[in-house]
């Protein structure tokens, strides 16, 4: 097994609070509303502490049926987050799990900075390349740009 670390940043113009509260705090009802094309319904199982598991279920014709993170924590003061991808999702028979550190930062212009950490288990001698790695997080920015798009258009969520 190898492990391979990648970082990344990705800007947003929506403050870091209301991120933080749609990705973590109320992230089971928030996830359907902007992609309903694509995310079918979020399951908790436990009491959202560290342990639990959120299984994220996903519309007929997508590439993945059902992803499972478990919750590593969450820092509400610093606006910052854990969990791991452990069943799967792009896992498959190469990667052993993705561990996700993140943390929400106010920029200049009133939006934010989501700082990300990602570590990939690999199986084996598998090597993921980067190219693998971008695709991997290409496939999240959609999701991170949709839920983004839906808190502009709706002011009143996560306040």
């Amino acid at each position: 097994m190898g492990v391979v670390t990648y970082e990344f940043e990705v800007t947003s113009p929506v403050a870091p609070t209301r991120l933080f509260k749609a990705f973590v705090l109320e992230g089971a009802k928030v996830y359907p509303k902007p992609a309903p094309h694509a995310i079918k319904s979020v399951e908790l199982e436990g009491d959202g502490k560290p342990g639990s598991i959120v299984k994220i279920n996903f519309v007929e014709g997508l590439p993945f049926q059902y992803m499972k993170h478990m919750i590593g924590g969450h820092d509400e003061s610093n606006l910052s987050y854990s969990y791991s991808l452990i069943e799967g999702g792009p896992l498959g028979d190469k990667l052993e799990k993705i561990s996700y550190e993140n943390q929400f930062v106010a920029d200049a212009s009133g939006g934010s900075v989501c700082k990300s950490s990602i570590k990939f288990y690999t199986i084996g001698d598998y090597v993921i390349t980067e190219d693998k790695i971008k695709a991997l997080i290409q496939r999240s920015e959609v999701v991170y740009k949709a839920i983004e798009a839906y808190l502009l258009a709706n002011t009143d969520a996560c306040n």
